[in-house]
């Protein structure tokens, strides 16, 4: 959705009244464009309300430029009472449904203008390079072509209602407990192909914001990276929209934030205040040319907006509204991955059971996920048991047991005629890590005392394991002891892994922190209203010994060119549960591939440079029926192969997907189309990007290692 034909009325020059704007206001109303104000109140307001108020940047009412109104987060407005808390975006990354995710968008954009507010830091997309990363909940997955389809759909449902989206933490955010210091290290391949394609593609799109990162690049700051904000972003890739810094600690020289192309300062002019910028340019450090340069995308961007008619009123009973809270549970529904179900345990029937126990550390636990700047202060939160109870009114009995009562647990369970347990983490064990920034010291922000590298005065942070804690183990070991019919369902922002209990279960269940009506949509799913649907968005390993290394506080990190599925392919590695993976109550068939030409002529390669044409289209097709006897979804997954290639590539890339719902014997034919963008790499000699002419190969199927994938082959001459 490009902002330039979507959202500029008939008749406004943009261009032209930021210039004249300009060139019309004093260096004072320059420099109030590039930072934020209203911290102190903002968080007064947290405290004593629990209602947020949206932190502005700039705005001049005699030129008519509105404020920028920024309101989080990722998975409903952050802060503030009675706001809809819908799955977080691990969750909706699981479901791969692009339309479901850009109604939440919409969901997003209306509660965010209902609230007076006009920016949007919903969209957070950094690559899971380790599931143990402490936001993992906030971004999609793993793999950067997923979480870019993913984000455009969530920016274009934003900003739909006339809201400005922001894309974020540009770049290689994969790190929580040395966010503020560490070096994210890697060579141009890696970056350009691992950890911006996603962001280019919302560029690409439109987004209007984009916000840098805390960590280094590297070596440099994102937020002092030229080489990011301007050589890549705006000259690379067009990019005509504004960044902002991350907030408190997201840039450190005002100078360097200049130079580098940072538009505005947030929450407040720490180092974008008057009196710093004026003294530089009094010294002849920096031109007032530069400050008319950073502010002119900022006011061309917000004009834009602001000339566009907006589709419908925005009440403040939009928050919250009980249309919002429906389409949190369709998306926790949607977002469930089933991964193993022996002898079809699941779905449970009601009508065969007269005791049920739930049990386990999060069973009755309310939590829409962590506690740091994404979280959402929504009216009510639905717990498992509360959702099974509300299911099963008084149908069948519920037993229940403390985690920690091993006594207890084997009895109820043993007279249980199944078992339901929850497990997982809380925003004890993972989030954004609060604390680390006040601890900095200012002078010197890579230093740190021993609380913070112990994690004493943190909360959340990186996760220390991918296991469940013991307490949870022991628990499904006693509840195995006395009853083989066991579900277990995992709570969490991204993997855990099953090794030490999996061969002792016949159900396992993933549904992350799916929102205020998780509880319902859990139950749904386990008694059979809802056929789980949902795929990984990640790989989940045996051990984690397969995964890359992790330490939580290394001041450098070396950020290879393979994680995930494409390590696990490389090395020949074999997770317990694939990349796309998920199972369902129904089967599915993938048949009859094709290609529209085993040959695709391509004069303008190489090097493609996203040039004009003479570029074949690639177009795919496969057909798809529903084998079994329930309605349900498949996520029909495509992957380009580049075993042919003459340099180190990936064994395999997903380059297509599209969940597809169909009745009992109901057959679709589904069609992909691969942009030539997609076959390319980066080649950093000549700084561009080449394609080869080779022979490659096409895989359809249900997983990154579906063992039934069709396949063709094709080349590019």
């Amino acid at each position: 959705m490009e902002i330039e034909t979507s959202r500029q009325s008939a008749g406004f020059d943009a261009d032209t009244a930021s210039r004249n704007i300009i060139a019309s206001v004093s260096l004072k109303e320059k420099i109030f464009e590039m930072h934020g104000r209203g911290i102190l109140k903002l968080g007064l307001s947290v405290f004593f309300t629990k209602k947020l108020i949206p932190v502005k940047a700039g705005g001049n009412k005699k030129y008519n430029i509105p404020p920028t109104t920024f309101l989080d987060g990722p998975r409903g407005i952050s802060f503030y009472k009675g706001a809809t808390a819908f799955p977080v975006t691990m969750a909706r990354g699981a479901s791969w449904e692009r339309d479901l995710e850009k109604r939440i968008g919409e969901a997003m954009g209306k509660e965010i203008r209902a609230l007076n507010a006009n920016y949007s830091g919903a969209v957070c997309m950094n690559v899971l390079r380790h599931p143990r990363w402490g936001r993992a909940q906030e971004t999609y997955g793993e793999d950067p072509y997923h979480i870019g389809e993913m984000a455009v759909s969530l920016v274009g449902g934003i900003q739909q209602h006339n809201v400005q989206a922001c894309a974020k933490h540009f770049a290689a955010n994969s790190m929580e407990n040395n966010r503020f210091g560490g070096s994210m290290n890697m060579d141009e391949r890696t970056l350009h192909e691992v950890y911006l394609p996603h962001f280019k593609k919302v560029v690409k799109n439109g987004v209007a914001s984009i916000m840098s990162a805390y960590n280094k690049l590297n070596g440099e700051y994102c937020g002092h990276s030229k080489k990011l904000l301007t050589d890549i972003l705006r000259n690379d890739w067009g990019f005509k929209g504004y960044v902002t810094s991350d907030w408190e600690a997201g840039l450190y020289d005002t100078q360097k934030g200049i130079e580098a192309g940072m538009n505005i300062e947030m929450p407040a002019g720490r180092f974008y205040s008057f009196k710093k910028i004026k003294k530089l340019i009094a010294e002849d450090k920096i031109t007032e040319k530069q400050i008319d340069n950073l502010i002119f995308p900022v006011i061309r961007t917000k004009l834009l907006f602001a000339s566009n008619e907006d589709k419908q009123v925005y009440p403040k009973d939009l928050v919250g509204c009980k249309a919002h809270a429906e389409l949190s549970q369709e998306a926790a529904e949607k977002s469930a991955v089933l991964l193993k179900n022996e002898n079809n345990l699941l779905p449970l029937n009601k009508n065969k059971l007269k005791r049920i126990a739930i049990i386990g550390s999060l069973a009755d636990v309310k939590q829409t996920g962590d506690r740091g700047s994404s979280n959402v202060f929504c009216d009510y939160i639905i717990s498992p048991l509360e959702g099974v109870k509300n299911y099963l009114q008084d149908e069948v009995e519920i037993l229940t047991a403390a985690a920690n009562d091993i006594n207890e647990v084997r009895n109820i369970c043993g007279k249980a005629d199944a078992v339901i347990v929850i497990a997982g983490t809380t925003y004890k064990d993972e989030g954004e890590y609060i604390g680390d920034w006040k601890m900095r010291d200012k002078d010197d922000p890579d230093k740190k005392n021993i609380a913070i590298y112990s994690g004493i005065l943190a909360l959340g942070g990186d996760r220390k394991y991918l296991h469940l804690h013991k307490e949870d183990i022991d628990t499904i070991h006693a509840a195995a002891a006395v009853n083989k019919n066991i579900v277990v369902s995992l709570v969490a922002g991204s993997a855990i892994t099953v090794e030490e209990w999996y061969e002792e279960v016949p159900a396992i269940i993933e549904t992350f922190y799916n929102g205020m009506e998780g509880g319902n949509a859990l139950a749904r799913i386990l008694f059979g209203e809802v056929n789980p649907s949902g795929k990984l968005p990640f790989t989940l390993p045996k051990s984690e010994n397969d995964l890359p290394p992790f330490n939580s506080f290394d001041a450098d990190v070396d950020y290879g060119y393979y994680h995930g599925y494409t390590l696990f392919d490389k090395n020949k590695i074999e997770p317990r549960y694939p990349f796309g993976f998920g199972l369902s109550y129904t089967s599915f068939q993938l048949s009859d591939l094709s290609i529209n030409s085993k040959i695709i002529i391509a004069d303008c390669f190489p090097p493609y440079q996203g040039g004009a044409g003479g570029c074949d289209e690639l177009k795919i097709s496969v057909k798809i029926k529903n084998t079994g006897n329930k309605p349900g979804a498949e996520v029909v997954q495509l992957y380009i192969g580049f075993s042919n290639s003459q340099i180190d590539r990936p064994v395999k890339l997903l380059r297509g997907f599209e969940k597809v719902y169909l009745e009992a014997g109901e057959e679709k034919i589904i069609s992909f189309k691969v942009d030539p963008n997609e076959l390319v790499y980066y080649d950093p000699a000549t700084k561009t990007w080449l394609i080869e002419k080779m022979q490659y190969e096409v895989f359809v199927g249900n997983s990154s290692l579906d063992n039934n994938m069709l396949k063709e082959n094709f080349e590019i001459n």
